[in-house]
C-alpha cells in the first residue's frame, strides 16, 4: 500500500510539472550525451596511441646524390662503410628493439604501397630514386625517440631523422582538445541540469505542501515524505540517461567509426567499451537528479 502511495504521489509530480520535466529530461540528455561523447573520445584516443606506439618508427634516411643538406653535399652518398658504422651504433644501443634496412628501390616500392590506392596522385609524382634509402628502427618504448634521435643524428652519412610519432602528437593533440571542449561543456550543461532539477523539485514540493503537512501530522517520517521528490528526479535522470545512450550509440558508430575510414586501421572500440560509457552515463544520470533533489529538499521542504 505504501509503495503503491509513493509511485502515485511520485507519477503526479511528474504530470503536475510536465514542462520542467520535459526540460529535465532534454537538458540531462543533452549533457549526457556531451559527457558520454567526450568518454569515447578518450578511449578511442588512448586506443589509437596504443595502437601506434607499437608500430611507429624512426627513420633515418642516408644521403643519395640529390640530397639536400649540407653534410650530404659536401661528403656525397652514403656508402657501406657509414650505413656499417650506423648500424653498429644502433646495435649499441639498448634502446632499440630493432631495425630494418630498405635500399631505395624498396623505399620506393613501399611508399607506392603506402599510398597507391589513397592518394594516387601522390604516389605518381614519386620516382624511383626520390625516396633515399633508410633504416626503421622499432623502439622497446616510445619515449626513447629523443634519446635515439641524438645518438644517430649527425653520424656519417645520416641526412635526416624522421620521426614519426611528432607528427602524430599534432594529430592527438587535436583530439585532446575536442575531448577536453566536449567534456567542459558537459559540465556546464550538468551544472544547468543540476539547477533545473532543483528549481523543479522545489515547485513540486510547494504545490504538494498541504500534502507533506497532513503527512507530517499523521506521524510519516521524513524519507517516506521525501521519497516520491527523490523518485521524480531519478526517473527524469533515467529518461534522460536513456536517450542520451541512444545518441551515444549513434556517436560511435557514425563519427569515430568514420575517423576509422579515414585513417584506414582497425582501432575500432569494442561493445565492452561501449556499454561502459552508456553505464556511466546513465548512472551519473540517476545519481544527478537524485542527490540534487535530496538537496533541493533538505533546503526548500519544511518538514
Amino acid at each position: 500500500m505504501r509503495a503503491q502511495f509513493v509511485l502515485s504521489e511520485t507519477w503526479i509530480g511528474l504530470r503536475r510539472n510536465l514542462t520542467m520535466t520535459i526540460a529535465v529530461i532534454t537538458t540531462v540528455a543533452i549533457s549526457l550525451t556531451l559527457f558520454g561523447a567526450g568518454l569515447l573520445v578518450n578511449q578511442q584516443v588512448s586506443e589509437m596511441r596504443n595502437y601506434w606506439d607499437e608500430r611507429i618508427t624512426l627513420t633515418i634516411y642516408m644521403c643519395n646524390e640529390i640530397s639536400p643538406t649540407q653534410t650530404c653535399q659536401e661528403n656525397g652518398p652514403a656508402d657501406a662503410d657509414d650505413r656499417q658504422e650506423l648500424e653498429d651504433t644502433l646495435n649499441g644501443l639498448d634502446q632499440v628493439a630493432d631495425y630494418n634496412y630498405l635500399t631505395a628501390a624498396e623505399a620506393w616500392q613501399d611508399f607506392q604501397d603506402r599510398l597507391g590506392s589513397s592518394n594516387e596522385a601522390l604516389a605518381n609524382a614519386a620516382q624511383e630514386g626520390d625516396i633515399p634509402d633508410n633504416y626503421r628502427v622499432q623502439l622497446t618504448d616510445p619515449s626513447y625517440y629523443d634519446t635515439v634521435r641524438n645518438a644517430v643524428e649527425g653520424s656519417p652519412g645520416v641526412d635526416t631523422v624522421s620521426d614519426d610519432q611528432r607528427v602524430l602528437e599534432q594529430f592527438f593533440g587535436l583530439l585532446d582538445g575536442l575531448r577536453a571542449a566536449a567534456l567542459v561543456l558537459a559540465g556546464v550543461q550538468l551544472a544547468a541540469a543540476a539547477l533545473l532539477i532543483g528549481n523543479t523539485i522545489r515547485l513540486s514540493a510547494y504545490s504538494r505542501r498541504r500534502e507533506t503537512g497532513i503527512m507530517r501530522l499523521v506521524g510519516a517520517s521524513n524519507f517516506y515524505i521525501q521519497l516520491p521528490f527523490l523518485l521524480e528526479g531519478a526517473v527524469a535522470g533515467l529518461v534522460g540517461g536513456l536517450i542520451a545512450s541512444g545518441f551515444i550509440v549513434a556517436t560511435r558508430f557514425t563519427l569515430l567509426t568514420q575517423i576509422e575510414d579515414w585513417f584506414q586501421f582497425d582501432v575500432a572500440l569494442g561493445t565492452g567499451a561501449l556499454l561502459y560509457v552508456i553505464g556511466v552515463s546513465v548512472i551519473l544520470g540517476v545519481l544527478l537528479c537524485t542527490i540534487t533533489s535530496f538537496l533541493t529538499l533538505r533546503r526548500y521542504l519544511k518538514i
